[in-house]
């Protein structure tokens, strides 16, 4: 008798390639890379979606990304349609990927009819790639993280 024996990764098998292609195709739907939102931040002319941080006043002082909009995710309900355009996408961020608060700040703004996506990694991941950030001092950049973000050049993704 042979027994054969399925790695974890293999225990479940992977699904069809059309059903892979759903589930991407979805997930870059309602997900931002922070790269991809410094680059069309960067770029000449309006991106064409707003950034909001749905974090508290004392961690926008700490540090947010320059021109984002601040709405703590409580106070949606009540000020998004006075600081947003219905007609604009809005990009969600708080912490970084240890915290939901970005998912439920675009999941208020959704049922209030936005369109919306959540920044993969938050704040800590602009901050880590080394992407330039406000606080209450100034603006300020940190040396890219090496194990998120490439040293020179691109990372090719």
């Amino acid at each position: 008798m042979t027994v054969t024996t399925v790695n974890p990764v293999l225990r479940v098998a992977p699904a069809a390639p059309a059903e892979a292609a759903a589930h991407f195709r979805a997930a870059l739907a309602f997900h931002a890379d922070v790269s991809d939102v410094a680059a069309a931040l960067a770029a000449d002319g309006d991106p064409g979606f707003v950034v909001l941080d749905c974090r508290s006043t004392e961690s926008w002082d700490q540090g947010h990304v320059p021109g984002a909009v601040h709405l703590p995710t409580a106070l949606i309900p009540g000020q998004a349609a006075r600081l947003l355009d219905r007609e604009v996408p809005v990009v969600t961020y708080c912490w970084g990927p240890g915290c939901n608060g970005a998912t439920r700040a675009a999941l208020a703004l959704a049922e209030l009819g936005y369109r919306v996506k959540e920044l993969l990694g938050g704040f800590e991941y602009w901050a880590r790639e080394g992407f330039e950030f406000e606080t209450w001092r100034g603006r300020m950049r940190r040396a890219p993280d090496p194990l998120t973000a490439p040293v020179d050049g691109d990372c090719g993704c």
